[in-house]
């Protein structure tokens, strides 16, 4: 099968290429997913797991790329929940060979249902800004309508599907971004903008989430705005101060079915909109680590 992956951890680009690899193995609990459509962060090749498996073990040449969809070819012994022929979505292991390629072996409680009238290159946008904004406004942050939240970043994948969350959750939303995110962040629900290139971030008042996608001086300038009783949960780095009278989160979003099955029903119900701004097929997928764009790069397998 084609597959994205990268050999050399110290060569210019990681050795990023489109190689010819073996068809992957089903271990237990696991399916093999045919892909059609896959995403993927620009930040994968720095990530340890990239590189070795979670015993610490060589695994290169590895396959990047942690979101995907797809159909199940393959059950793997002691496979439940999931039939052969089923469209499915959701996210890899960060330590396994991920779904920038052919076919991938991914565990079937990572992996969600997928509406037959959901497109594949919407779903496979949707894993990680999905599940990361839902497990902070939801797990972490446990917000409730009526309650205010900053959402920084309003622009980006995350922040655009967070603004829409709270958005049907009854939430007050104050955005942040650059000044080319204000009708953005509008369209999708926020109420009030803060340009932090211009604005004073301070002005936003008293609220009772923050959710940060930013970190280091916003993130640690954010945390005086929590009102009491309330929370800053972040995804970029651990918080160096606490709010007062709050709490600061930090955390690292997780596979969730049933999450992913409730995303994408929002997605199927048009209630939530992933950023997807450009699609480029599986032999582009190279240069699309270093192509810039606003929304999300999404590529197509099958």
């Amino acid at each position: 099968m084609r597959a994205i992956t990268v050999r050399d951890r110290e060569a210019d680009g990681y050795g990023l290429s489109l190689t010819e690899l073996p068809y992957p193995r089903a271990a237990e609990n696991d399916v093999i997913v045919q892909v059609h459509a896959a995403g993927f962060l620009r930040g994968e090749p720095e990530w340890p797991g990239t590189w070795i498996d979670r015993a610490g073990r060589d695994r290169t040449p590895s396959v990047l790329g942690h979101e995907v969809s797809g159909v199940v070819v393959e059950l793997g012994y002691g496979t439940t929940g999931l039939t052969i022929g089923q469209r499915v979505f959701g996210l890899t292991d960060w330590a396994r060979n991920g779904s920038l390629a052919e076919y991938a072996a991914v565990e079937a409680r990572n992996l969600a249902p997928l509406p037959a009238d959901v497109d594949h290159v919407a779903a496979a946008a949707l894993p990680m800004p999905g599940l990361t904004a839902w497990q902070a406004l939801f797990d972490h942050a446990h917000l409730q309508a009526g309650q205010t939240v900053l959402i920084h970043g309003a622009g980006g994948s995350v922040g655009s599907v967070a603004i829409q969350l709270a958005r049907e959750a009854g939430a007050h939303i104050i955005g942040t971004g650059r000044a080319s995110d204000r009708d953005l962040a509008g369209a999708l629900g926020a109420h009030d903008f803060l340009d932090l290139d211009s604005d004073q971030l301070e002005d936003a008042g008293e609220v009772d989430v923050v959710f940060d996608v930013i970190g280091g001086e916003i993130r640690d300038r954010s945390t005086a705005l929590v009102r009491t009783g309330g929370s800053l949960v972040t995804v970029a780095d651990p918080p160096t101060i606490q709010p007062l009278g709050g709490r600061a989160i930090f955390f690292v979003v997780e596979p969730n079915r049933e999450q992913s099955a409730q995303l994408a029903a929002r997605l199927r119900d048009g209630r939530l909109t992933p950023l997807v701004t450009t699609v480029r097929d599986l032999a582009a997928a190279p240069a699309a680590f270093v192509e810039h764009t606003r929304g999300r790069i999404i590529i197509t397998v099958k």
